[in-house]
């Protein structure tokens, strides 16, 4: 009992001996953590002018706050006494990077990976992208990953790294995304008529492109029972990059293109199975 005394109470003393540079210390921190909050705010809303990518700027804010902060980490430890501490720390910093990135080459490479994608900008929040079978919108860039949120709402964090190293597909970088999906019609129907009936159809919808991108018709294969048609058309992703938008264009489309051959009187047969009994 006695023992634990004489602790506290060198414990107590040494706290009050070194008082001014522990306040001196917390208040670096306090300061350090302040200021790089305050620039990475200010990194996002005013810097960078000439970018209007936000993913850019996001990602070079948290690169200087992190450094801010590690500055002021480094000072805080020598104000309290530590100085021969954060020198053998500087001192070795070269043999310890080697033996961190060694250990943790796959955050070292998200981490470059992720600077690349900042500057190359090869998306945008909200741009619908794809890599390595995953589809969905771009949520967010960090230092170690891309937060995409998938068609049927789920938030998926894919590595920097694989990103990089694989095909990256972006649907709607230049604002034009292709839509399409086969019908099927009778052989003893009109082809030809057909085809000119659905254009015209697309052609009507709001939201269709019918520029230099035009709905387009052609026929797809030749099935057992059914001419397959398969129907095009593009769509205008500046105008709004919601999917429920895109969507409500692909929905409307298909709805007004088997209106109108059912108007028409054309056929729209399903697959036919053909049942023979043999007697003996």
């Amino acid at each position: 009992m006695n023992k634990l005394k004489v602790f506290l109470n060198d414990i107590w003393l040494s706290l009050q001996d070194n008082f001014p540079s522990i306040v001196v210390a917390i208040l670096v921190l306090l300061i350090g953590y302040l200021t790089a909050s305050k620039i990475k705010s200010l990194i996002v809303r005013k810097a960078i002018v000439n970018s209007d990518n936000a993913l850019t700027r996001t990602f070079v804010s948290q690169i200087v706050s992190v450094f801010i902060k590690l500055i002021s980490i480094v000072i805080a430890l020598r104000v309290f006494g530590f100085s021969d501490l954060t020198s053998n720390i500087l001192a070795g910093a070269g043999i310890l990077t080697f033996i961190v990135g060694f250990a943790f080459k796959d955050i070292g490479e998200n981490f470059l990976a992720g600077i690349l994608m900042a500057f190359k900008s090869p998306f945008k929040i909200n741009d619908l992208i794809e890599t390595e079978g995953v589809i969905g919108y771009v949520v967010d860039l960090t230092i170690r990953d891309t937060r995409i949120k998938t068609l049927d709402g789920k938030d998926v964090f894919i590595p920097n790294g694989q990103i990089i190293n694989n095909p990256l597909f972006n649907y709607t970088i230049d604002g034009f995304l292709r839509y399409e999906f086969n019908i099927g019609l009778g052989y003893d129907n009109n082809v030809h008529d057909a085809i000119l009936l659905i254009l015209n159809t697309v052609k009507r919808v709001e939201g269709v492109i019918n520029d230099d991108k035009k709905p387009t018709v052609t026929i797809d294969q030749f099935a057992a029972s059914t001419i397959n048609l398969k129907v095009m058309f593009w769509i205008d992703t500046f105008k709004s990059t919601s999917k429920s938008y895109h969507s409500g264009i692909k929905t409307e489309v298909m709805e007004r293109v088997l209106q109108c051959l059912t108007d028409a009187g054309y056929s729209l047969p399903s697959d036919i199975i053909e049942v023979k009994q043999v007697k003996d």
